[in-house]
């Protein structure tokens, strides 16, 4: 079982072939350049290195939502067209739950944070059971009180991670009551590999759709979307 991993959800840009339990090739990079001029020479890049025919692929796996409303159209449409070009099934991962993904096995609380501005953020709650993600609060759109509280009333130490974090951090270092720590660098952004081992888990469980079939999940309108709204 070979599944291609995207995630251009936020910042980061990341591909990655899984294959079975092996890490195949992975490219990440967090720097300002657009994902549509990175993405795919990345995915040729990983692909000549690891000598990856893109017909071999069983399944095309793809940071599903929320995040950058640009990023995760970015994502959609390349996932869509390799889906579409490559007649292979796409795996919609939740960003929220893929980030979590990435400290599988740790035995805190996980809590990732996703920057959605406006003292907002994209997060969720996780508790591994070894390899097992068990979800203790789906992916949300809350502001950053409403998920310290949830933290604090549950009384159990939590570790944070996402491009959240540095924007958070000195109201989570005031208001957290319970023990906790910020993921360290290697594992604390979005990772393709992460999103493509977990669709691994949900490709068993019949939990896949056809490219055609596939939209973003964005939680909460665009702030154009919001203006006009309000108007």
């Amino acid at each position: 079982m070979k599944i291609l991993g995207i995630d251009s959800s936020g910042l980061v840009a990341s591909v990655a072939v899984v294959e079975n339990q092996h890490l195949l090739g992975e490219y990440t990079v967090n720097y300002k350049k657009t994902h549509s001029q990175t993405l795919l020479p990345m995915l040729d890049e990983v692909a000549g290195m690891i000598e990856l025919e893109l017909a071999s692929i069983d399944a095309i796996a793809v940071a599903g939502g929320p995040g950058s409303f640009t990023g995760l159209r970015i994502g959609s449409a390349t996932a869509k067209g390799l889906g579409l070009a490559l007649e292979k099934p796409l795996i919609s991962v939740p960003t929220v739950d893929a980030l979590a993904y990435n400290l599988v096995g740790n035995r805190d609380t996980v809590c990732p944070l996703m920057d959605a501005r406006r003292n907002q953020t994209y997060t969720g709650l996780y508790r591994f059971d070894r390899e097992k993600l068990n979800v203790l609060r789906p992916q949300c759109a809350v502001g950053i009180d409403e998920i310290a509280a949830d933290i604090n009333e549950r009384g159990e130490p939590v570790v944070f991670l996402g491009d959240g974090v540095g924007v958070f951090a000195p109201y989570l270092q005031e208001t957290i009551a319970v023990p906790f720590y910020f993921a360290p660098a290697h594992v604390n952004k979005q990772r393709a590999g992460a999103v493509a081992a977990l669709a691994m888990q949900y490709y068993h469980e019949g939990r896949y759709e056809h490219a055609r079939d596939h939209k973003p999940e964005y939680l909460r309108l665009s702030q154009a979307e919001r203006e006009k709204k309000g108007r």
